[in-house]
């Protein structure tokens, strides 16, 4: 049995999105996932896409993915990567898939001479805080992360104060 890493096409929409669904099931966030194949299809795989995706496959089936995008830091004056999503099916896990999966994008980061590699894991995600110990990773207790989405966003963004938006 093989383990095989490759770029996802277009082709791999569909499946990239079931395996969107069965991770936020399992975050318990099944009900926030509002992207079809279409989203999926136009943000991942057009020409100036921001973000990567990778597939797993095992003996050629797919039973993972991967989706990350390069950022900045400021203090290191160098590229990194954020990984937004690593996902092993169930019955695959613990097999070295999403190690090898991890391994492939960390080799990513280190070719494009990146400065580092980060991603974020829910607090109670014992199985997962467990395995990015194990490979050496630490976690940034320091930083507390925000966000602003929907109707909020736009408020802001529209706001009595806000500039008139940017051409895009």
């Amino acid at each position: 049995m093989s383990i095989a890493i490759r770029t996802a096409t277009r082709a791999d929409a569909a499946q990239i999105l079931d395996f969107i669904t069965e991770l936020a099931v399992y975050e318990r966030a099944g009900h926030e996932v509002l992207a079809r194949v279409e989203d999926i299809e136009h943000t991942l795989f057009a020409a100036d896409a921001p973000a990567c995706a990778l597939m797993c496959l095992k003996d050629g089936k797919p039973i993972g993915y991967a989706v990350y995008f390069y950022s900045y830091s400021t203090w290191l004056g160098r590229n990194g990567i954020y990984l937004e999503d690593l996902y092993i099916t169930p019955q695959h896990r613990n097999g070295g898939a999403g190690k090898k999966l991890l391994r492939h994008i960390a080799q990513q980061a280190c070719a494009r001479g990146c400065g580092r590699l980060e991603w974020s894991v829910l607090d109670w995600n014992e199985p997962a805080i467990q395995f990015y110990r194990s490979i050496g990773s630490q976690p940034q207790d320091e930083w507390v992360r925000y966000r602003m989405d929907g109707e909020t966003l736009q408020r802001f963004a529209t706001g009595p104060d806000a500039s008139p938006r940017p051409p895009l």
